[in-house]
């Protein structure tokens, strides 16, 4: 069952939190095309707008199938209505906990959207969840987003190597967490935040 906050936008400053529908796969599709935003993770561009249609209609409940767990997703919208990316959830309701991911396309970079998002984002989980610790796996090459979630105050608590192996190379990865409310990125701080 969705409740009224899985259902609701939720505005930053420069972009709309838009719940994730399968109508927001026709302006996603674009940009999750390049390859070389995929170089991190163990996943690869959409091959068609049916089979990204279908994956975010499958999401749509926001609930795992043994209802344990909110599978929540975020369109990165700004005002003009054009996507910049997206944000992901993971809440063990029994435990309080919560797994954070972001994906921002390669042409919205380094713009500060996804610190932007997830500054709004984690407040908002927490208040609606009673999330008591944010949790990032995060593979030790991807720089950008370890920067990420240290500007928002998490901490290294793991280092795993041989975490997986996609795309011909077998990757470590950096397990962060925050345990209390994330702090205001510079960006932010400048932004007037």
């Amino acid at each position: 069952m969705t409740t009224a906050f899985e259902a609701s936008i939720l505005p930053t400053r420069r972009l709309h939190l838009e719940p994730l529908t399968e109508d927001h796969a026709a302006k996603m599709f674009d940009g999750r095309q390049d390859p070389v935003a995929y170089r991190h993770i163990p996943e690869n561009p959409p091959g068609s707008l049916e089979e990204l249609t279908a994956r975010y209609r499958r999401l749509e409940p926001r609930r795992s199938p043994d209802g344990e767990e909110a599978w929540l997703n975020w369109a990165l919208i700004d005002p003009n209505g054009e996507p910049h990316g997206y944000l992901q959830a993971t809440v063990q309701l029994a435990s309080k906990e919560a797994w954070i991911a972001y994906f921002v396309f390669p042409s919205s970079q380094r713009r500060g959207y996804a610190s932007e998002a997830l500054y709004a984002l984690l407040p908002a989980l927490r208040d609606a969840y009673g999330i008591q610790r944010f949790n990032a796996e995060i593979d030790t090459r991807n720089v950008a987003s370890i920067r990420l979630v240290e500007s928002l105050g998490f901490v290294l608590v793991e280092h795993v190597k041989n975490a997986d192996e996609f795309k011909g190379s077998t990757s470590d990865e950096f397990h962060y967490a925050l345990a209390g409310l994330p702090r205001c990125p510079p960006q932010c701080r400048s932004n007037g935040q």
